[in-house]
């Protein structure tokens, strides 16, 4: 990030011009989840994040939100630019305090938002006075409050390169706003309660240097080219015949929103195999867009006229051999899930030789019976996993990572913890399948999939009426077409 703005200085790119830039990123991104004006209040150091902070609450105040500044620093200590950007925002605003408040807060009838514009790259984690006392009182507002916390750039006494934080103070953050490029820290399993969801901000005049990153940070912006506009002529053979393997006695709803999945991704025709004995209720209650056909042995299935295979959801073991079988042999790209892992996990040298691609999509607990972990993080996990196999990893969890032998790793940005409920996993298995079948590899499927399932299910609760405790898989699925069009249209 240093050498990205030194480079940019050198080209006459002004600093001001990087923090306007910078904070009208953050005030789309919080609008993004909080359409509706609210309060918003901003805690603010002495140096350039608090700059950012302060031109992101001009945008808000003239948004119509109620703003509250908090200076962590006298004013007179501040940069001379974070100056002028709290003159620019005092003149604007119709609320300002000039030094840290007593740590209560009286609140809105509407929701509120905290801005942490207190540190920025390069401070070090160990928090010190005053701003030891403003993390506390941002920690306690949401708390105590439920106030949302937005940090800028990240949060106040985590380490940008470690991941590292203050043990004691370190602000908890439910959005962290990443200006220019996400930093290390910020994608590391210790560092995830304190980062949540991770948004990034481009700025145009900041070129990497790097052209062959070891990791990603999947966004709209750097996933939107890869699902391009169709063709005025184009038709249903196009996009895929998607066969679903998955169902059993008492897990019909598996199949179901699996294969509703693949068809709200865009694929062109989705079949639905499914055990004899539960054909009539699957028949009954599938979408009426698709084709339901009894299984009597998943052999079979070989034989059959698909380009792509979503396996696993719902499946159960009792046709273990027969599962094993298609996996193995079956030439088509193929998501394997759930019960598909399951049995795998007993016969996992099979994925060494397998006939077609595959893509693993496990959550942490089928990944344990997949691979022995021990005290491996995730990213870990993962690179090891397809050193040992050639096949896509889609590490389900808080940070979705996707994986693949000789490809960066890529860190998911998107979803939130109501996202912790049966069911989203089936639709996500749906939705990798549907978008094979359009053409792309298990790499982008995986990287597409991951995000508009996580950004459905964000729109479903800060734009829809779900909360964490409410949200259901079925609200994900009537938001896809929602996070597609956001993911295709990403705000400039």
């Amino acid at each position: 990030m240093r050498e990205a703005e030194e480079a940019a200085f050198a080209r006459a790119i002004e600093v001001e011009a990087l923090m306007d830039e910078a904070g009208a990123g953050v005030a789309q991104s919080v609008r993004k989840f909080f359409p509706h004006p609210g309060t918003c209040i901003v805690y603010a150091g002495k140096g350039h994040n608090g700059g950012d902070a302060l031109v992101a609450a001009e945008h808000l105040k003239r948004a119509g939100w109620k703003i509250d500044i908090h200076l962590a620093f006298p004013e007179s200590e501040c940069s001379e630019l974070t100056r002028k950007k709290l003159q620019t925002l005092r003149e604007a605003a119709d609320s300002w305090h000039r030094h840290l408040a007593d740590g209560t807060w009286a609140g809105s009838p509407c929701h509120t938002i905290v801005l942490d514009g207190l540190l920025g790259l390069g401070a070090n984690r160990l928090l010190r006075e005053p701003i030891r006392a403003a993390a506390r009182q941002i920690n306690q507002l949401r708390r105590e409050h439920n106030a949302f916390v937005f940090a800028v750039d990240l949060p106040t006494g985590l380490d940008a390169d470690s991941g590292e934080v203050d043990p004691e103070d370190c602000v908890i953050a439910d959005f962290t706003i990443a200006i220019g490029f996400a930093k290390h820290g910020l994608i590391v399993d210790p560092a995830l309660d304190f980062v949540g969801r991770l948004e990034v901000v481009p700025l145009v005049d900041l070129a990497p240097e790097i052209t062959a990153p070891n990791e990603l940070a999947a966004t709209a912006h750097s996933l939107n080219s890869l699902l391009p506009r169709r063709k005025f002529s184009a038709y249903k053979n196009q996009f895929g015949r998607i066969g679903v393997v998955a169902g059993s006695k008492g897990f019909v709803g598996a199949a179901l929103m699996t294969t509703s999945g693949a068809l709200r991704a865009g694929a062109g025709l989705v079949e639905i195999f499914v055990p004899a004995e539960i054909y009539e209720i699957v028949a009954s209650a599938a979408p009426v867009e698709a084709m339901v056909k009894p299984v009597r042995s998943y052999r079979k299935l070989l034989d059959e006229k698909i380009d792509v295979w979503a396996l696993g959801p719902g499946l159960g073991k009792s046709r273990a051999p027969e599962i094993l079988n298609l996996i193995k042999r079956a030439e088509q790209p193929m998501v394997v899930d759930a019960d598909g892992l399951n049995i795998l996990a007993n016969k996992i040298d099979i994925l060494r030789d397998c006939r077609g691609p595959r893509l693993l999509t496990p959550h942490p607990g089928e990944m344990e019976r997949l691979l022995d972990i021990g005290k491996m993080s995730r990213a870990g996990t993962a690179r090891n996993f397809c050193e040992q196999f050639p096949v896509t990893l889609l590490f389900k969890g808080s940070r979705t990572i996707v994986a693949e032998r000789s490809r960066p790793l890529s860190f998911n940005t998107t979803g939130n913890p109501g996202m912790a409920s049966g069911g989203m996993g089936d639709i996500l298995t749906g939705v990798c399948a549907g978008l094979l079948g359009q053409g792309l590899s298990l790499y982008d499927a995986a990287r597409l999939g991951a995000w508009v399932c996580g950004r459905a299910a964000e729109m479903s609760i800060f734009n829809g009426h779900a909360n964490e405790q409410s949200l259901l898989a079925t609200d994900v699925l009537e938001r896809l077409g929602d996070a597609f069009k956001e993911m295709q249209n990403p705000p400039i």
